[in-house]
């Protein structure tokens, strides 16, 4: 048996996660120590909210990693349990590299919270979009190859990929595919992620992954730009920076851990979002979902 652990990205957010993972696990309370420690004001927000501010991108994103890793961390240790490898969706590639020992905790809050400032300054509210696509994605490559300011941003699951860039291209690029008879889904976000537009954030967001300090890796994650599993803390920085303007390759990471053996995926986090896309790239995985104190004390292989 190998296990990979799952770290999602924003979208999985809610109002109090985690905290009853701080209230049962020292391990998990003292990651939201040192989150607020880090970033003062983002433990009470996670706990009560609002929403409205913790949907916010450069609220969403620290908030995040920390209740991913807090419940990665009771995990571990009640099980004694270590994955053979990792992979993080978008955002979630930063939580999986604190739970492999690459990032320490404060260094990756620090990034992400400038990394979702950036992103949400990067692209005036209103001229970007993003839809998702439900059909062959070979054919979603193509259209948006024939335009200007449109790409694919993420490869979610072998039907559904979402596309991204400047609204009337992502508006010209949807009707396109509709006419092909693919089914469009306009996304309510703030800001087109995982495109040419964000070139600005990726070129803000450099100099602070330049000088973060990346330690050994205590086993490979899966970078979403490459779907490759890498372990060299000098190639770090470069996949950190080429994700925020890259696609994420989520297909091809989870068919590349099961190509490496793994038969069993572990999603750490508030919401099971990566399990179901895991169960449509590989529906005879075996998946688990880590988000609450009862989860970590059931949990079993």
């Amino acid at each position: 048996m190998k296990i990979a652990a799952l770290f999602p990205g924003q979208g999985s957010h809610a109002v109090g996660m985690g905290v009853d993972l701080a209230a049962a696990f020292p391990e998990a309370a003292a990651v939201y120590t040192q989150a607020e420690t880090t970033l003062p004001g983002l433990r009470a927000l996670i706990e009560s909210g609002p929403l409205e501010d913790l949907t916010l991108t450069t609220n969403q994103q620290p908030a995040l990693v920390a209740a991913s890793v807090a419940a990665y961390r009771a995990w571990q240790a009640q099980t004694g349990l270590k994955p053979d490898y990792a992979a993080g969706h978008s955002l979630g590639e930063y939580s999986a590299l604190v739970a492999a020992s690459v990032l320490d905790l404060s260094a990756a809050l620090r990034l992400t919270r400038l990394r979702g400032e950036l992103m949400q300054a990067a692209v005036p509210v209103g001229t970007g979009a993003m839809s998702a696509v439900m059909g062959d994605p070979e054919t979603v490559r193509e259209v948006c190859a024939a335009l200007e300011g449109v790409q694919p941003a993420n490869f979610n699951a072998p039907t559904q990929t979402v596309i991204s860039g400047e609204k009337a291209a992502v508006e010209v690029a949807g009707a396109e595919l509709k006419a092909r008879g693919l089914k469009i889904i306009p996304l309510k976000v703030s800001a087109p992620f995982h495109c040419a537009l964000m070139e600005r954030a990726a070129e803000g967001l450099t100099p602070a992954l330049e000088a973060a300090p990346y330690g050994p890796y205590a086993f490979p994650v899966v970078a979403n730009v490459t779907a490759e599993a890498g372990a060299d803390p000098a190639r770090t920085a470069e996949l950190l920076r080429a994700q925020i303007t890259g696609s994420v390759r989520w297909v091809e990471s989870v068919q590349a851990l099961a190509a490496l053996g793994v038969d069993t995926f572990v999603e750490f986090g508030p919401a099971a979002v990566l399990t179901g896309l895991v169960k449509r790239i590989l529906p005879d995985a075996r998946t688990l979902n880590v988000g609450t104190a009862q989860q970590v004390r059931d949990f079993t292989l």
